[in-house]
């Protein structure tokens, strides 16, 4: 017996013959154009060793290997795989996927999984930890503006604690949101998602849309998602807790503890009911997208700023509304993520009544969305070159326009590519640079504001 499978870059099975069928346990009418070939492996396996089988095979021509596979039952085999690069026909003959090739086989095949694997199901398939970027960079720009603007106006066990909460709600968030989202049917649902896979060397295999797909990869239960999302809350409440003694110990006062907590209590229920019923944020055409805005950005920078001041931070003062201006771009540029992020995940979210703004224009008029939030990211920022100039020691407004300037360009050629592709699978390129956008802004921002080695 002998099965051949194709699949295009991103893993969807694009065919399977009779033998695949009869050995997989699955008819080609449940997997041609729905499903990945990630299906018939472990989870562990996939993320340990799939990536490396692609990249050995586009390098050499063809991978060799054996490993076992996962029937639709439930039953594993033994099987020696043979993996090839698949190409279109024409003169540059471009890669359009692979073709594998497997035969049972009688030998146990055996595949140890390192504690790295282990380490990175955890933190980064499971909890999508990697995306917590979203959340530090505007505290870290915080943090940055105090140590321009003179010594001694932050503390730092206060940033340390700050931050640590901060992931664990995010995780818990991206838990809940999981959950929610395999509840309803919305995951289950979802065959055109979006996977990094191997165009991205710091995002490889990386899921950019869809959820982690983790209770699909069999890393995790649902019911173990519900129970995970829980711990993670529980730790973030015990951070909290600590953060806001240390708050008080620094100040004197519970004026900031009380601001902090008010805030975080806001963000910690946007990014719950994002999903999560009755409210469900994301169904409501715009309000979804609302939250990310305000729980990324203002809300954020606003309430890290009451958690880390060495000072009582009086309200509606100067630096009160400069926090404010700080996680404006943020809550922006991370809008853009979840945004584009939408596109490939429209059919399934309109099915299962997730009607983001998408869903609710269209995916070829919400085109224009995408450009209208980059522009009002790169406005807010330049809104604050004064506030800047009049604030810091360092700074030079020079290198300030010329960064905007360059980010700005680096996003909008991430909407050039939506704009020609925002209904096939090449839009995976934008996804990509917005989620890196966000990144380099945060990092040009830590740098900026505080140049105190020119």
């Amino acid at each position: 017996m002998k099965s051949v499978i194709t699949c295009d870059l991103e893993g969807v099975i694009e065919t399977i013959n009779a033998d695949g069928e009869k050995l997989f346990g699955y008819p080609k009418e449940e997997l041609i154009g729905k499903k990945r070939v990630s299906l018939f492996s472990s989870g562990e396996v996939v993320i340990q060793n799939v990536g490396k089988w692609l990249s050995s095979a586009i390098k050499d021509g063809e991978h060799n290997t054996k490993t076992y596979f996962i029937r639709k039952d439930g039953s594993k085999f033994n099987a020696a795989i043979k993996i090839t690069p698949t190409f279109k026909n024409g003169k540059n003959k471009p890669q359009t996927g692979y073709c594998g090739i497997t035969i049972p086989i009688n030998e146990e095949v055996k595949i140890p999984i390192k504690f790295s694997t282990i380490f990175i199901k955890w933190a980064f398939a499971i909890t999508r930890g990697g995306f917590t970027s979203a959340s530090l960079f505007p505290i870290f720009t915080l943090a940055a503006f105090f140590a321009g603007s003179g010594d001694g106006l932050f503390n730092v066990l206060s940033l340390i604690l700050c931050c640590l909460g901060i992931v664990l709600l995010h995780v818990s968030s991206n838990l809940f949101n999981d959950y929610y989202d395999v509840k309803d049917g919305t995951d289950g649902a979802n065959t055109e998602y979006f996977n990094a896979g191997l165009n991205s060397t710091v995002l490889e295999g990386a899921q950019l849309s869809g959820g982690s797909r983790a209770v699909e990869l069999g890393l995790i239960t649902h019911k173990g998602t519900l129970s995970l999302a829980r711990k993670m809350l529980l730790g973030a409440l015990l951070v909290t807790a600590l953060l806001l003694y240390n708050s008080f110990l620094i100040t004197g006062e519970i004026a900031n503890a009380q601001n902090a907590l008010i805030l975080g209590v806001v963000g910690g229920l946007l990014g719950y009911f994002y999903t999560a019923r009755p409210i469900r944020l994301v169904s409501r055409r715009g309000l979804g997208e609302v939250a990310i805005f305000l729980a990324f950005g203002p809300v954020l920078t606003l309430g890290a700023l009451f958690a880390i001041s060495s000072n009582t931070v009086e309200l509606f003062s100067t630096q009160f509304y400069n926090a404010i201006y700080l996680g404006i771009p943020f809550g922006f540029l991370t809008t853009n993520i979840l945004y584009i992020n939408q596109y490939p995940d429209t059919v399934s979210d309109a099915s299962t009544g997730k009607n983001h703004l998408i869903v609710t224009l269209g995916k070829k008029n919400a085109r224009w969305g995408y450009l209208l939030l980059l522009s009002a990211a790169f406005g807010s920022s330049i809104y604050m070159t004064e506030i800047f100039a009049d604030n810091l020691l360092n700074f030079n407004k020079n290198i300030f326009y010329a960064g905007n300037a360059i980010l700005f360009m680096y996003g909008f050629l991430a909407f050039i590519n939506l704009f020609k592709n925002y209904d096939n699978r090449e839009l995976i390129h934008s996804n990509l640079k917005t989620i890196y956008l966000q990144i380099f802004y945060g990092l040009f921002m830590v740098i900026v504001l505080n140049l105190f080695f020119i």
